[in-house]
């Protein structure tokens, strides 16, 4: 398998990490999306939306978007739980990280680390969208080591992602001391440095 990935991308480090844990060899292929890499007649032709992560699985078939390819990754794996309701339970975090969390906490991250920009000049919404997204992962902390009960699962995976680099984008995580409890548990199972 090739995984065409950025590092400093939380989207490519769920696909990473999920390998990883599940011993899933793969060849790491390194792309800038900051360089225009992904907009290449090249790469496009693999990934017509021109986006990181995609992987290239080992019969030759393309597939993107993070939250689709670790699900794929890890079918039939602990990180996905056999309980239906769990199982839908994690489904619904996958689905709120990239609508409620994704594009307030690592939108601000990349605009304030790699663009430049001072988190004063960060557009309201995308903060106050990023504390609401930091309160619901507080909440939830409050009430299972993990977001699906009591073991890590790709819910906790995708929402590792972006959550611990909140700080990057101005987000205050001594505020939120479940969160950092859940992001030292999720990065200890994960093996994540």
């Amino acid at each position: 398998m090739k995984v065409y990935g950025d590092s400093i991308s939380g989207n490519c480090l769920k696909v990473k990490w999920t390998a990883d844990r599940l011993r899933i060899p793969y060849d790491w292929i390194e792309v800038d999306f900051q360089k225009g890499t992904t907009r290449t007649p090249e790469f496009l032709a693999l990934n017509p939306a021109g986006q990181v992560p995609l992987v290239i699985l080992d019969d030759g078939r393309p597939l993107a978007q993070s939250n689709a390819i670790i699900v794929h990754l890890a079918e039939g794996s602990e990180l996905i739980p056999a309980d239906a309701y769990d199982r839908a339970k994690m489904f619904e975090w996958l689905f709120w990280e990239q609508y409620s969390h994704e594009p307030y906490i690592a939108v601000a991250r990349f605009q304030v680390r790699y663009l430049g920009r001072a988190v004063s000049e960060l557009e309201p919404r995308i903060v106050e969208r990023g504390r609401a997204a930091l309160a619901r992962l507080e909440l939830a902390a409050a009430f299972s080591p993990f977001l699906v009960g009591a073991a890590v699962t790709l819910a906790d995976v995708s929402l590792v992602a972006y959550t611990r680099w909140a700080d990057h984008g101005g987000f205050e995580l001594s505020d939120y001391p479940g969160v950092q409890g859940w992001i030292g548990r999720v990065e200890q199972a994960m093996g994540i440095e």
